[in-house]
């Protein structure tokens, strides 16, 4: 179950905003699944949704059907090092469906994982166009 209210548990290591090059990432990621002008409209819908919905690690590895990269894997101990430095992380973006779609950070929730399981991630999160 999702919550829209952060605690400071979940914002301790998190910011309320994704980064700027989020957007295109997640864009030219999400060019691979749909056509580029899906792409484009749920990177819009992504950008324009502010609210940040709240999942545990585990469940969006679960519900995306991604495996859990290891501690070692080079973007997940980066995306760890900065947790460590006291650099806050970037949110999820997300595409709601079967399966869940991790448009951008993917390695967030890996390194947020390891971190603890059941830590609250911020998600901006949109459904998939039908």
């Amino acid at each position: 179950m999702s919550t829209t209210t952060p605690s400071e548990e979940r914002a301790e290591h998190w910011k309320h905003d994704p980064d700027p090059q989020d957007f295109p990432a997640a864009a030219q990621y999400l060019s691979l699944l749909v056509r580029p002008r899906a792409a484009s409209r749920l990177e819009a819908a992504l950008r324009a949704r502010e609210r940040l919905d709240y999942y545990k690690a585990k469940d969006i590895l679960r519900a995306s059907g991604l495996p859990l990269l290891p501690a070692d894997d080079a973007e997940v101990a980066k995306d760890l090092a900065k947790v460590a430095a006291g650099t806050r992380l970037s949110p999820v973006l997300l595409v709601r469906g079967i399966p869940l779609w991790v448009a951008d950070g993917y390695h967030r929730i890996c390194a947020s994982y390891h971190l603890s399981e059941n830590a609250a991630i911020p998600c901006r999160i949109v459904r998939r166009d039908r």
